[in-house]
């Protein structure tokens, strides 16, 4: 996703956003990939310190990169981090409103029509984006 909205944020370092989303995607490797609905505190805390642990045993380069670019994402004041996060909601939503309805647990319903919404008010365009991908949820719960 990253990669096609390179025109749509000029002003942001592609490279160091798909960078982010790659960092998030190790992080969630060490743990698995526990649903946004049902993370809380103590996965965060045990991802987080499983991706430390990983990153520690890298050549130093490598490490102090990840390092600085982890904590970046954590703090969100960059243009990128911003992207990076919410490419992160959105593209969960998408995998969500792909999979079958039947997997879907009642709390999934509410949460498929707000999750994200904060993460993308700093741009038009993602709120845009959003707000499709708020229409295919809608059409799906119709089926």
């Amino acid at each position: 996703m990253a990669f096609f909205m390179q025109d749509e944020f000029p002003e942001a370092d592609i490279n160091k956003v798909i960078k982010m989303c790659i960092i998030h995607d190790l992080g969630e490797c060490l743990t698995g990939d526990i649903p946004v609905f049902d993370k809380n505190a103590t996965h965060e805390e045990k991802e987080e310190e499983l991706l430390y642990h990983w990153i520690s045993s890298l050549p130093s380069t490598y490490a102090g990169e990840m390092r600085e670019l982890y904590e970046e994402m954590k703090e969100r004041k960059t243009i990128e981090a911003k992207v990076y996060k919410a490419i992160d909601g959105l593209e969960a939503l998408i995998q969500h409103n792909l999979s079958d309805l039947s997997t879907w647990t009642p709390n999934e319903y509410d949460f498929n029509l707000v999750y994200a919404d904060d993460k993308v008010t700093f741009s038009h365009y993602l709120t845009s984006l959003r707000e499709e991908i708020r229409k295919d949820t809608l059409k799906k719960m119709e089926q």
